[in-house]
């Protein structure tokens, strides 16, 4: 059986890929990950993570490359580490393994697609030095994929399947930090990439401009496009792939929720388990923030390196999240956005592709009917639809 291993920025997210379908999880530590920016996880959260995780799987980002005063800051934190429920550690430097086996004896380690690794040699010698998972490089093809396994059957392969690509090699870039002092590099990227741009000039031929506008849209033309092998994960469980992973520590519950959702029900459906309306879950992918989709170098068609001329496709937006019962009908919700009576909303489900309701009453904590609510506030949903802790409501633009 092959692993679905969802990304969590943060405890509600790790709660929801586990919900809706991942077999493991991957988060940041912080201060040691490649998404500062996410919420990452400290103090005493690892309690609550445990009790979520069960007998699922967890992995651990210390993916940066660290500088001397880095690797003393970790060698302070190794005990706070060791609290974490982690069945793995991904990492990209190699200063990093001796400390690990030494600490962490019975945790695995997983190499970082941040090392580039996209050939057999490369691999065997990962695998000499301790590793028992690579995460390749997203430059690697189809065929370089089969090839490694091939060579190293022992070692377990795991690529990226969907979610944001960078247009440098790996992720190396220096854009950021040369635009706005945040490193890529060190996990603070500002995705100067995907800004904006009306046109390029080159510094030796002035008045030579590339353009990017077309009619009156303009594109980030330094963007890449988005990872989507939805409908590739047969072949890629052919060439040898352990795990598929999906990109977004930074993104949303909605988008943690619905694409999981979508390749958990996927593989079920590889894996010979019947999925009534197996095609619109897939087809949900759709309905969540993302640029044009790309099927990356895997199959070398000569699109991965090819920017967008679109920004963000979005149709959806993300309500809130039902919460739990109050035993007259009603449930608390979570309110992200604005909520006003009248609004048709959707509520998706690990068990239903999405339902559609005008029906529904928003009260207050007395059970008083309101007009509208917004994020931050304290409300409850008397839905007509059944409904359960834990799904996720949202409203088309």
């Amino acid at each position: 059986m092959s692993e679905l291993l969802a990304p969590a920025g943060n405890l509600e997210k790790l709660e929801t890929v586990y919900r809706y379908g991942a077999d493991a999880a991957y988060i940041g530590i912080k201060n040691f990950s490649l998404r500062k920016k996410a919420d990452n996880f400290f103090d005493d959260e690892y309690r609550q993570m445990a009790a979520l995780k069960g007998d699922r799987k967890l992995y651990g980002a210390l993916n940066i490359y660290f500088h001397n005063s880095e690797l003393a800051v970790l060698d302070e934190n190794i005990d706070y580490i060791r609290a974490y429920p982690l069945d793995g550690f991904i990492i990209s430097d190699m200063g990093l393994v001796d400390r690990l086996q030494k600490h962490f004896p019975d945790r695995d380690l997983h190499l970082s697609t941040q090392a580039n690794c996209i050939n057999k040699d490369a691999a065997r010698f990962y695998h000499r030095l301790g590793f028992s998972r690579i995460v390749l490089g997203r430059e690697t093809s189809l065929d370089e994929i089969k090839a490694i396994k091939d060579a190293v059957p022992e070692l377990e392969l795991e690529v990226f399947v969907h979610g944001a690509m960078c247009l440098a090699y790996s992720g190396r870039c220096f854009l950021s930090r040369y635009m706005t002092g945040r490193s890529a590099n060190s996990g603070d990227c500002a995705h100067s990439c995907r800004w904006d741009y009306r046109y390029l000039e080159e510094k030796e031929r002035p008045g030579e401009l590339f353009p990017v506008e077309a009619e009156e849209h303009y594109t980030a033309v330094l963007s890449s496009k988005d990872l989507c092998l939805l409908h590739d994960l047969k072949t890629l469980k052919e060439a040898g792939i352990d795990s598929f992973k999906i990109e977004g520590r930074m993104k949303s519950i909605y988008y943690a929720a619905i694409v999981t959702r979508a390749y958990r029900k996927t593989l079920d459906a590889l894996d010979g388990i019947p999925v009534p309306d197996l095609e619109a879950y897939q087809n949900e992918i759709e309905k969540v923030s993302h640029r044009e989709f790309t099927r990356g170098f895997f199959f070398d068609d000569g699109d991965p390196d090819k920017t967008s001329d679109l920004s963000y496709i979005r149709r959806y937006r993300l309500l809130g999240k039902v919460g739990e019962p109050t035993g007259d009908g009603r449930f608390a919700l979570k309110l992200y956005n604005r909520l006003d009576a009248g609004d048709t909303i959707e509520y998706i489900s690990p068990h239903f592709p999405y339902k559609k309701e005008t029906g529904w009453i928003l009260t207050d904590e007395e059970g008083r009917s309101l007009e509208t609510a917004g994020h931050g506030r304290t409300v409850f949903i008397r839905s007509s639809c059944p409904i359960s802790p834990g799904d996720i409501l949202r409203k088309e633009e």
